[in-house]
């Protein structure tokens, strides 16, 4: 679901911004989030394959961020989470001789990508700095 790997990685996104350079290890990630580490690994690897992540194994291993968080958008981390619509069509088959089901997926289809173009257009307009900033400063 794309709602909680969007928070997932933003969680693992933030804590990396603030490790600057230092490799951090998916435990210390996992310790963050009360979270096992694995699901943290399973994240990592969709982060790097979208290129806002870079990892190396080893002792001295673990992930940092590829770029400055003042390079990498919410709409960055949105697109690298994304499946499908932010909101999913229901499992059963809609009736198709039934008025409304015959064109219910069509129009739901329409709107979703609305819905994902309007959340991606105000996602753009954040950065990973900017978010990591709002969330320490909550915390002071």
């Amino acid at each position: 679901m794309v709602k909680s790997k969007f928070a997932i990685s933003v969680h693992i996104l933030s804590l990396l911004s603030t490790g600057g350079e230092e490799w951090l290890s998916s435990d210390y990630i996992a310790g963050s989030m009360n979270a096992n580490p694995a699901l943290v690994r399973k994240e990592l690897s969709a982060l790097r394959a979208a290129g806002l992540v870079e990892s190396k194994e080893g002792k001295s291993g673990g992930s940092r961020l590829r770029k400055p968080a003042s390079q990498i958008r919410m709409s960055d981390v949105f697109q690298a989470v994304k499946e499908d619509h932010v909101f999913g069509f229901s499992p059963n088959l809609p009736n198709p001789d039934c008025a409304v089901g015959a064109g219910i997926n069509d129009a739901l289809d329409e709107l979703f990508t609305e819905i994902d173009h309007t959340i991606y257009n105000r996602l753009k307009r954040m950065t990973l700095a900017a978010f990591t900033k709002q969330v320490i400063n909550a915390q002071a």
